[in-house]
């Protein structure tokens, strides 16, 4: 009987030995999710007593292998090559976690922390999802088309169109297509016709993710073009069309030949840059309700046409108005032209009045001193005397022919005295001329033979001056010039 015990209890010592090392702790899975391209930890925790043995494990292919104190390569597949590790410091404290560096679309799966130790093996599986957020959403918008764009996602999104004000359902209909790179990331381009006309209305374009768990939205308004004089203030409108906690706001100028950024505001610091601080302004306080409009205080035709883009930034969206401006030069009214044309007229009369004043009048002032001068010298031997004032040639004067002023006989034996002398010279000159004179140098001759056709000259002019009743020599005087001439 004693022996019947003895084999009993040694039979179950035994089969709890066995029971012990052969079974397995199984534990609920594990669901994980990592961002594709980060670094993602597969959670995994055993009873330690003394060495383990651990075995990672992808579907059966082999991921990961630790034993003999350090981890093991040879039997790992390529596709996790230079990727994994675990925390050997803490695997004596029981963490068999695994780390999975970089992670990929091809990484999605289920997989298996399986330990072996004195006491017994345990497995756990972790279900891996990896997703790649939505990192932004662009809009582009043309006459006829709003075109919706998102690259890099995984899984594939969903795209909600949306208008303001509202378009019915079936306007809203579009087309996307899906397309896919080499590591298995989504590119999303989603295109809607545009109704009616462009100005009319704010489009909104969201992608949503597959869990629901993140909404981008990007919008967009292109307004009427505005046409604005120089120099007036201009104010171009730009509404956020729901509240922002968090924001950015950034305006920029654009032509056919660069894009310029005038002025950035961060909400979250209230740091504003303005790189046009003397020329535009925003109101802040209306700017936290959502108003971004900016004021321009003088535009200028050449530097401020041209294409305004007001941006709102948030955490998941964009909200964008553009608007078309041109400046153009100043008109002038019809009273300010008629202002300009007469004082143009003025300043014309102006110009000819000081142009005959400055240049005319001494030319005439000139010839006639000339022709005054050219009279005297012609009449200088016929009763004008040059430099002296001329006798009165009317005979019915009292005062020049039979004046009773005193000095007036001395100046009638003067007039005789100069008539004799001019008779003399006369007769001088003719001898001179007819060779009568003296035998003289040939150079003589011919300089008196110049004079003489000179007085000849004179003495026509005179005749003909004479002729046109310019004569200019008193009664008098032709008395005494022929009583003074010898008979013949």
């Amino acid at each position: 009987m004693a022996e019947t015990q003895g084999f009993i209890l040694s039979l179950l010592v035994f089969s709890g030995k066995f029971w012990w090392t052969s079974s397995k702790v199984l534990l609920p899975e594990l669901n994980v999710t990592c961002i594709i391209q980060d670094d993602c930890v597969l959670p995994c925790s055993f009873r330690p007593t003394g060495t383990v043995v651990i075995h990672w494990y992808k579907q059966q292919i082999p991921v990961h292998s630790y034993y003999y104190h350090k981890d093991q390569f040879g039997l790992q597949n390529k596709h996790f090559s230079g990727r994994t590790s675990l925390f050997n410091s803490h695997i004596s404290q029981g963490n068999a976690s695994l780390l999975l560096k970089r992670v990929k679309v091809q990484d999605k799966g289920r997989y298996k922390c399986y330990t072996s130790t004195r006491k017994g093996n345990q497995e756990i599986f972790v279900n891996l999802d990896v997703k790649a957020p939505i990192q932004s959403v662009t809009m582009e918008m043309s006459d006829e088309m709003v075109i919706c764009t998102s690259h890099n996602i995984y899984p594939m999104p969903r795209v909600i169109w949306a208008t303001e004000p509202t378009l019915a359902q079936e306007a809203l209909e579009n087309s996307t297509i899906r397309t896919t790179d080499h590591k298995g990331l989504f590119t999303v381009e989603s295109m809607l016709r545009i109704v009616g006309n462009l100005s009319e209305r704010t489009y909104f374009c969201s992608f949503m993710s597959a869990d629901k768990s993140q909404v981008w939205t990007a919008s967009r308004k292109n307004q009427d073009d505005i046409t604005h004089e120089e120099g007036q203030p201009l104010s171009i409108s730009c509404m956020a069309p729901h509240s922002l906690l968090n924001f950015s706001l950034t305006w920029t100028i654009s032509n056919p030949m660069e894009q310029t950024l005038i002025l950035k505001f961060d909400n979250r610091t209230g740091n504003m840059v303005n790189l046009w601080e003397e020329k535009a302004v925003l109101n802040q306080d209306l700017l936290l309700q959502g108003d971004g409009s900016l004021l321009l205080s003088k535009p200028d035709s050449e530097e401020h046409s041209g294409t305004y883009t007001c941006t709102f930034s948030g955490l998941q969206g964009r909200h964008i108005v553009q608007t078309k401006v041109n400046i153009t030069v100043a008109s002038i009214n019809v009273d300010e032209k008629n202002q300009q044309r007469s004082w143009w007229s003025t300043a014309a009369s102006a110009a000819f009045v000081l142009f005959t004043i400055i240049i005319a009048l001494p030319l005439c002032l000139r010839q006639r001193a000339l022709e005054a001068r050219k009279l005297s010298y012609r009449y200088n031997g016929a009763g004008l005397v040059e430099g002296e004032p001329k006798l009165n040639r009317d005979p019915n004067s009292s005062t020049s022919c039979n004046g009773e002023q005193p000095g007036a006989e001395h100046t009638k034996e003067q007039a005789q005295a100069d008539t004799h002398d001019d008779q003399f010279n006369d007769a001088h000159r003719s001898a001179s001329c007819n060779g009568t004179l003296g035998p003289d140098s040939e150079n003589e001759e011919e300089e008196k033979q110049g004079e003489c056709q000179t007085e000849e000259q004179d003495v026509s002019d005179s005749e003909s001056f004479e002729q046109n009743g310019f004569i200019n020599t008193e009664p008098e005087l032709h008395l005494a010039e022929t009583s003074s001439r010898p008979q013949a």
